[in-house]
Parts: structure tokens; C-alpha cells; sequence
């Protein structure tokens, strides 16, 4: 993380930054929203998070597991209840997806 800092009225307030960018372009969804939370509801753990530079790792961990969680949800899913085929039921197919 660099440290840099912005003079408000007097004080020195850090501008604070993920020390790794490619960690952010990794990101996906779930880590996003994540991180909004964290930022909203939860703002002291996410400056702590940011200040000892575990935030990049954290937010990678739970978008990975929330991805794999997705996909073994809609594999639960699909086997409960098959998609329709499209070029048989193309009505079956708009109420799935329309």
C-alpha cells in the first residue's frame, strides 16, 4: 500500500490504496458486492482490512468461493428440474428465460 496524503483543513488525511491492482482486475462480482458491504455496513473492519493489506486476498476468497457455491447450486438445480429444449419448446424455453 502507498501512502499518500491530502491536507483538509489542516490535517493530513491518508489517501488509501489497494497496493495491487491486478488483484482488483481479478475481482469479480461477489467480491464487489463485498466489498461494498464491508465499506457500508462495516466500516471499521474494512479500514483495518485495508491498512494491513489483507483486503485484495480477502475480497478474491470469498468472490471464488461465491462462484463455486453458484455453480453447485445451479447443478442442484438443473438436475431437480431440467432446462426445456429450446428447438422442442420454445414456449417452455421463453417462460425459463424470457
Amino acid at each position: 500500500m502507498k501512502l499518500s496524503y491530502t491536507n483538509v483543513n489542516g490535517y493530513l488525511i491518508p489517501n488509501l490504496t489497494y497496493k495491487s491492482g491486478e488483484q482488483m482486475e481479478q475481482l469479480g462480482k461477489y467480491g464487489f458486492l463485498r466489498r461494498d458491504y464491508l465499506k457500508n455496513h462495516r466500516n471499521s473492519t474494512y479500514q483495518v482490512m485495508l491498512l494491513q493489506d489483507t483486503i485484495g486476498e480477502h475480497l478474491l476468497e470469498v468472490d471464488k468461493a461465491a462462484r463455486e457455491r453458484e455453480e453447485v447450486i445451479l447443478k442442484q438445480l438443473e438436475e431437480k428440474e431440467p432446462l426445456p429444449d429450446k428447438a422442442a419448446d420454445q414456449m417452455a424455453w421463453h417462460r425459463f428465460f424470457g
